[in-house]
């Protein structure tokens, strides 16, 4: 499949369709994080017993991210950050391959980085 590529106004356009996957995928990250310190514990006894109800639940948290990572690469979106909320729509920029770079916090995209920069290396467009 050939690479897509996006405009400003496209990669901002589909914001109202990646902003909520984001919101399902940061919020079912925070259920596996809430769950952390009692985790283990739970899935030593979980695998001794056949099984655990709240095993169950952080399983479906895992899936809730994993389908909303597949959905947002099927629409041409690269999650970087599952913690941060950081996606990349491939662009071009003055003939190059570039990243625009969103935050889940942002309102718009605002920023651009070449493909190896990164998060730190963001600039202004």
């Amino acid at each position: 499949m050939a690479q897509r590529y996006f405009s400003v106004d496209e990669a901002n356009g589909l914001l109202d369709t990646v902003r909520p996957l984001m919101s399902a995928i940061l919020a079912a990250r925070q259920v596996i994080v809430d769950a952390q310190p009692a985790l283990w514990p739970m899935l030593e006894r979980a695998v001794g017993n056949g099984g655990s109800q709240k095993a169950g639940t952080l399983l479906a948290q895992f899936e809730i991210i994993q389908n909303g990572v597949r959905r947002l690469q099927a629409l041409g979106v690269e999650v970087k950050d599952i913690n941060q909320g950081l996606v990349d729509f491939p662009a071009k920029r003055g003939g190059r391959d570039v990243y625009l770079c969103w935050r889940y916090d942002e309102p718009s995209i605002t920023h651009w980085h070449d493909l190896d920069a990164g998060f730190a290396g963001r600039q202004p467009l």
